[in-house]
């Protein structure tokens, strides 16, 4: 597949090749989908807890005698079914992250490009750099290319000016080519790759 290479001026700066081993897939969901599931466990905190029986702050002491006084049999009063009491079966702290091996990691990253390059919704750039970190220029420079959603993969190193002028744009991501994840790609309309990210992703594949 053979894509044009723009700057951020919307002038042509040549072509490049994308690999159809990397970008030429033919998208699989349930991997995306696996993925996805594995990715987003891991970002929660496990840290909700309830009190059990055992750490409720109540007397442990019977309420009333067992017999003769016409009402249920009940303990203490840490109970749940009481008010104060504790909470039957509630969360406790624990990880939610489960695990997926790398290969299908690997997998499904090449189907989540080859998802953008199917749909025709990969974006070239020779280079994601500003002179200035001025928000203003980078949405002028953004709209002349008709980018509106956007996931932008820089080099190695995010362009210090790039980034700091990105912050304030909605519905705008700046990673490095090491970040490069499923969920980010997929929640984005655009993927927009420079052509150092290009080179990267080409030789983290062979």
């Amino acid at each position: 597949m053979e894509l044009t290479v723009k700057t951020l001026d919307g002038a042509e700066a040549g072509s490049v090749t994308l690999s159809d081993e990397i970008y030429g897939l033919e998208p699989r969901q349930d991997i995306l989908h696996r993925c996805i599931v594995w990715q987003l466990s891991r970002r929660q905190a496990g840290t909700h807890q309830t009190l059990s029986r055992s750490e409720v702050n109540r007397t442990k002491r019977k309420m009333y005698k067992q017999k003769g006084t016409g009402g249920a049999r009940h303990g203490a009063a840490s109970a749940p079914q009481f008010r104060g009491g504790a909470k039957a079966f509630g969360p406790v702290q624990r990880s939610h992250a489960s695990e997926l091996p790398k290969k299908v990691r690997a997998l499904a990253l090449k189907h989540a490009l080859s998802t953008k390059a199917k749909d025709q919704q990969i974006f070239v750039l020779d280079d994601a750099t500003l002179s200035e970190p001025k928000t203003k220029l980078l949405k002028e420079r953004l709209a002349g290319l008709g980018l509106s959603n956007a996931l932008v993969i820089s080099g190695a190193e995010v362009d210090a000016n790039f980034g700091l002028a990105s912050r304030n744009i909605g519905h705008l991501d700046v990673l490095p080519v090491q970040g490069i994840n499923v969920y980010d790609i997929l929640r984005r309309q655009t993927l927009v790759l420079t052509k150092a990210a290009v080179d990267a992703l080409e030789a983290r594949f062979k």
